[in-house]
């Protein structure tokens, strides 16, 4: 309840209107926070628009009006964007020192903080895209200067869109946006491919679709209901011995699935960390 009558008050300010900001804005309001407490800077007018009628958010096309007077910045832009985006920003958060929680890939915390100024506490977290339903999974990273009231303000933001945990060292949150941050395509993907398959064996392409959609859903809905999922119990107790699911999982191994997806997985870690590189002058 002190976390609920907290969020009603706090004021928060998003830079950027696009898919995470509208699953933090959701959450938010989800959670108990004032739609009238909640601000938006977003340049493209119809996606000014589009927050207007769908949450009934404050917005503006300034960022720097957009921060006036918050408690809490979220910078969601593109990393190629975030450089120019927080040097601009700085003299306004410098007034009311903020709590800044990035959510972009690749831009490290020590970047942020110089271009901001130091004294403003910065987090980084990696949301994913399920937070527009709120059943998201985001990571969390903050340098020891951040003090403790600032890490529990940022995770109470982002636990309004569904899981949310703390990782020790701020090179994890690179493997944290391989794994949850990128990782809903990845089951996008898979299900894909199933319907298609599914459409060579013979199905109706549309009831492929429905079927493979709702099996990736029904799936996820499993392990939601458990308390610890044990994913590995969990799939041997769908693979009977000489079944239909154990020849499918067989030939997964056999064509090298487990090498497959740690490779995929290195390449979007890798990626994150060229992002850093890129554009984190």
């Amino acid at each position: 309840m002190q976390g609920m009558s907290q969020l009603e008050s706090l004021s928060v300010a998003l830079i950027g209107g696009g898919n995470m900001a509208r699953g933090i804005i959701g959450g938010l309001l989800g959670k108990g926070a004032s739609a009238s407490s909640i601000s938006v800077a977003e340049p493209l007018e119809a996606s000014r628009q589009s927050l207007v009628r769908d949450f009934g958010v404050r917005v503006t096309a300034d960022n720097a009006d957009a921060v006036r007077g918050a408690q809490v910045v979220v910078l969601a832009v593109k990393p190629q964007l975030m450089s120019g985006v927080a040097r601009a920003l700085a003299p306004a958060l410098r007034e009311s020192r903020p709590l800044v929680i990035s959510v972009a890939a690749g831009i490290r915390a020590d970047r942020l903080q110089h271009w901001l100024g130091d004294g403003i506490p910065v987090v980084r977290s990696m949301p994913n895209r399920p937070a527009l339903i709120g059943a998201g999974a985001s990571g969390l990273y903050a340098d020891a200067s951040v003090p403790a009231a600032s890490r529990s303000l940022a995770e109470r933001v982002l636990a309004s869109t569904g899981l949310t945990v703390w990782v020790s060292a701020e090179d994890q949150i690179d493997a944290v946006t391989a794994l949850s941050g990128s990782g809903p395509a990845y089951f996008f993907r898979l299900a894909e491919l199933m319907a298609e398959a599914g459409t060579a064996l013979g199905l109706d392409a549309d009831v492929a679709r429905q079927l493979a959609a709702q099996t990736l859903a029904g799936a996820g809905q499993l392990v939601a209901a458990e308390k610890a999922p044990d994913l590995a119990r969990m799939r041997a107790e769908v693979t009977s011995k000489g079944g239909t699911t154990e020849a499918a999982l067989n030939t997964f191994a056999a064509q090298g699935f487990e090498q497959l997806v740690a490779a995929a997985m290195v390449a979007a870690e890798r990626r994150s960390r060229e992002l850093a590189a890129q554009f984190g002058d």
